[in-house]
């Protein structure tokens, strides 16, 4: 077979949909050729697709179908929530079609055929994708409670505009619970109605939000979640990732990047600032949240029991 003509550049380094190919003048011969990869009906590639932004790979199997739109974990690694990997093949994509539309069997698609409402789908990248408080949803038929609420913190959170390009949450408590109202009857609609009532605003990380659970699923007291503290003077210093104020307790979760040099300086100052300040500070780690985060509830427990905590009082 003859060396296929070079394919104009907006098509050499992405998937394509065969009707976008031809209204670049694209022959449909040229699209046979075997240096082309076909990814379904009437979807090629010319280059390998791994290794592309997910914005980028699903976006000609949405296009090459009408009413379609990402959603479940494909929306939510779209909308940057928390979730575990999908079991099986990486290479699938969450599709949904309103009910009532014509079936679709697709390689690479998984076709979700429900509900939907033209306010449930907002666009991102381009391409139209299930919006946070209707993918948090849609979610509950695959993630534990616990996991829907870290999924849900992550959506009502505050985001932090100096490290973020955003200052508003993705959604609110009463944009889930109105998903919740709108969908009686929906799959997964029980572990919703659980886990809603365990999202709170401010936890900045799926760790702070399993630790905030383990806590409260102990029978210790619910802290509050990254407020600030106030010296006696009024001075407002800063937020503990959790905390109980009437103990002055805060509890702070360190990931990976604390052990950089210059986070083991930050946090030395902080430890510092707590002593100052006649606060308790309780450090918390990955080991601390194994089994169930057992450990971490022990340190947690000791700290209040020192602070003069009792059960039942």
């Amino acid at each position: 077979m003859k060396t296929a003509r070079p394919l104009p550049n907006k098509f050499q380094d992405r998937p394509f949909t065969v009707g976008e190919a031809g209204r670049a003048g694209i022959t449909s011969k040229r699209l046979r050729h075997r240096s082309l990869t076909s990814l379904g009906r009437g979807i090629r590639a010319e280059c390998p697709t791994a290794e592309l932004a997910l914005s980028v790979r699903v976006r000609p199997f949405i296009e090459v179908n009408e009413r379609c739109a990402a959603s479940h974990f494909t929306a939510a690694e779209l909308l940057n929530l928390p979730r575990r990997r999908r079991k099986g093949r990486s290479d699938m994509f969450d599709i949904i079609r309103p009910e009532g539309a014509a079936h679709l069997n697709r390689p690479h698609v998984i076709v979700h055929r429900m509900k939907l409402y033209d306010d449930e789908v907002t666009t991102v990248d381009g391409i139209p994708v299930t919006t946070p408080e209707r993918t948090w949803l849609d979610l509950a038929e695959m993630l534990s409670v616990d996991e829907l609420v870290v999924a849900g913190d992550s959506c009502v959170r505050i985001p932090r505009p100096e490290f973020e390009d955003r200052d508003q949450p993705l959604c609110t408590l009463a944009d889930l619970q109105r998903m919740i109202d709108r969908h009686k009857g929906k799959r997964g609609l029980r572990k919703a109605k659980e886990a809603i009532r365990l999202i709170r605003v401010g936890a900045d990380s799926p760790q702070e939000t399993m630790l905030r659970l383990a806590i409260v699923r102990a029978g210790l007291p619910e802290p509050e979640v990254n407020v600030p503290i106030l010296s006696d003077d009024g001075v407002r210093h800063h937020e503990p990732d959790l905390s109980y104020k009437q103990y002055r307790i805060g509890i702070e979760y360190e990931g990976e990047h604390h052990g950089d040099e210059l986070q083991i300086e930050r946090d030395i100052a902080r430890s510092e600032r707590y002593a100052a300040l006649g606060w308790t500070e309780v450090r918390i780690s990955k080991r601390h949240l194994l089994n169930d985060g057992k450990a971490a509830v022990a340190k947690v427990r000791s700290a209040l029991v020192q602070a003069g905590w009792r059960r039942g009082r």
